[in-house]
């Protein structure tokens, strides 16, 4: 993780929201990761709900996730190559 880290705070269904320090919010689009038992669950950041909470929505199962879990900022956008190289 290269960014900040926080706290899962809820969880419906794909959708997670997860409280971060005030100066340490991830920008909106900014690829998250969530360790678990059984692997990695990567999210993405959607929505600022305020100056603490984010909301996001995870790219995989989130079976498994609970509240008061670590997220952390992978300080930046999730990025998929292109072409050949």
């Amino acid at each position: 993780m290269k960014g900040s880290n926080g706290k899962i705070i809820r969880i419906i269904g794909p959708v997670i929201d997860a409280e971060f320090e005030r100066e340490q919010l991830p920008p909106i689009f900014n690829a998250l990761e969530i360790k678990t038992g059984s692997g990695t669950v990567i999210a993405e950041v959607m929505q600022q709900l305020g100056d603490s909470v984010i909301r996001c929505v995870a790219l995989n199962s989130t079976e498994g996730l609970k509240r008061g879990m670590n997220i952390g900022d992978m300080g930046g956008p999730i990025k998929v190559p292109v072409g050949k190289e």
